[in-house]
């Protein structure tokens, strides 16, 4: 292997972040989640593996707890793994191979360009996209029936959608529900606010919310952006909302705001077959990416991680 291909190990302080994010911006495959500043705000430690010049990159979000070092995937980042260009299989088992052998376990999720040699025995997960890159007659001509019922519905009902709502009325009413699901907690959301607040200082971020006649918040979300995606990052639903459509509404002005835009909704999932159900109704189409979990733990707490 020659130099250029050479996969170095380096620790947070040892990153020149300008270019990191120079190869973020420019990879093919680059996501918001990898960018430093994403990574500083939602993973307390965070070191690299770097092919050459910066040329390919894989953040390693790590922890420690019982004095073993271990890599996790982050709150609110769905994926991370390999950045750049130019892939092939190979330079991606080597990525993996030149993880540290100090992280004694991995459970981390790859990107969508990723493709794992099946050795590895990744699981696959799903994700669904929409292009916006036409006009929104065209886009809302996709939905299904039951998505064009309930937004007639939601303004029948004399919804009124809002943005750039407070995005503590979002976490609010996200975390009954995120809360049962995952492991996200206090620090988490605080993060996450942060984080918020600092993207949209760069208009790349905005809230949505729908609320009824009486102006009670049915649904929110957060919206986050980059040059190539927005990403539906952030949900909260009231109980209220699910009879008058008022998701269904959000997501549909949403697309009606940015239709006709180069630009690619990313739902950020779903494994759960009624949200992959809901995100393919409005026309999204599937995205696989590989979660790589690798154990190598001592035998009792390998077992106790089985």
């Amino acid at each position: 292997m020659n130099d250029g291909n050479h996969i170095h190990y380096l620790q947070h302080h040892e990153i020149n972040k300008t270019k990191w994010d120079e190869c973020i911006s420019n990879a093919s495959n680059g996501l918001l989640y990898a960018n430093s500043y994403y990574l500083n705000n939602m993973s307390n430690r965070w070191d690299a593996l770097v092919m050459g010049d910066y040329e390919l990159v894989m953040p390693l979000t790590w922890k420690k707890k019982y004095n073993i070092f271990y890599l996790y995937q982050p709150a609110f980042t769905a994926s991370l793994g390999i950045f750049g260009n130019d892939f092939t299989e190979i330079i991606i088992e080597n990525f993996i191979n030149a993880i540290p052998q100090k992280f004694k376990l991995i459970e981390i999720a790859l990107n969508y360009k990723n493709v794992l040699n099946k050795q590895f025995k990744p699981l696959i997960k799903n994700n669904y996209i929409l292009n916006l890159n036409k006009n929104y007659s065209e886009l809302s001509s996709a939905y299904k029936e039951n998505i064009r019922r309930n937004i007639k519905k939601a303004q029948q009902l004399n919804c009124v959608c809002k943005k750039n709502i407070p995005v503590a009325d979002v976490i609010a009413l996200s975390k009954p529900t995120l809360q049962s699901l995952t492991n996200i907690n206090a620090d988490d959301y605080a993060h996450f606010e942060k984080l918020y607040n600092f993207l949209n200082q760069q208009n790349q971020a905005i809230t949505y919310g729908v609320y009824s006649a009486n102006n009670e918040l049915l649904a929110s979300c957060v919206y986050f952006f980059d040059n190539k995606r927005a990403y539906y990052i952030l949900v909260g639903n009231h109980p209220n909302g699910k009879t008058v459509g008022a998701s269904h509404y959000l997501i549909d002005r949403f697309i009606n705001d940015y239709a006709g835009q180069n630009l690619l909704l990313d739902f950020e999932g779903s494994d759960i077959r009624n949200l992959a159900y809901f995100y393919s109704s409005f026309g999204a189409q599937l995205e696989t990416y590989p979660f790589l979990k690798i154990n190598n733990l001592p035998a009792i707490l390998k077992w106790m991680k089985k």
